[in-house]
Formats: structure tokens, sequence, C-alpha cells
């Protein structure tokens, strides 16, 4: 299966948080059967947030993101034009431009989103936490 992470599951993962439930650390953690993607938008609001002193404790990560995705031996996403389109056009209340992203990209490119946001339900993404 192709996971995508949300951006608190990536950085729950990287900090061995117990936050992260014990099914997404299963499958995170089975190389095997499944491949793990970060995408460029978790890159951007881990940068922003750290920047703006919302997430105080990401300095290792928003330092060098590129680096902690390939320890982590996860696959870079790139946001396209066409993912872009798809999360501007998203219908609903949902205005997290972060979560749209990713949203998008989960329904266009068939990841299953590994986040603990039930509002991304609506959408029609598979979800699993």
């Amino acid at each position: 299966m192709r996971l995508l992470l949300d951006t608190h599951a990536f950085l729950w993962w990287v900090f061995a948080d117990s936050k992260l439930s014990r099914r997404a650390r299963t499958a995170i953690e089975d190389e095997v059967e499944n491949q793990v993607f970060v995408s460029a938008a978790s890159a951007w609001e881990i940068a922003t947030k750290y920047r703006i002193g919302k997430l105080p404790d990401a300095a290792v990560v928003a330092g060098n993101l590129a680096r902690t995705v390939a320890e982590e031996g996860f696959n870079e996403l790139s946001v396209s034009v066409r993912h872009a389109e798809r999360a501007g056009s998203l219908v609903g209340h949902h205005q997290d431009p972060f979560d749209r992203m990713l949203i998008a990209q989960a329904i266009l490119d068939d990841f299953a989103l590994v986040s603990n946001e039930r509002a991304f339900d609506v959408y029609g993404v598979k979800r699993l936490w």
C-alpha cells in the first residue's frame, strides 16, 4: 500500500511520539507491504510553523527535511499543478491549505492518508489511523 503521512504523523514518527497510533506505526514500519511518502506540502508546513514559533521542537527536522525523509527511508512527494488544482477546488469548510493539498494528493495518487483527522473522511480519502 502507498502511505502518505499527514504532517503530524510524520513528526510523531520522527520523534517517536506515543500520539502516533499503533496501527499507523505498524503500517509505517512494514517496508515490505508499504511505501511511505512525505509531501512537499508537509515540508512547507513544518518550515512555516517552525519559523512562526508553532513548532519550536521541530528545529532538527525543519533545518533539513529532505535529509530526515531520506534517513527514515521515506519517499518525497512533489506538489504538481494537478494537485494544486484539485486542492483549490475541494468543496467544504476545511480551509487549512496544507491539509487540502494532502487530501488532493491522496485522492489523485491513490494513497492511504495516515492521519488522525476525521474531518478528511468527508472528502472520500482512504485514511489509516
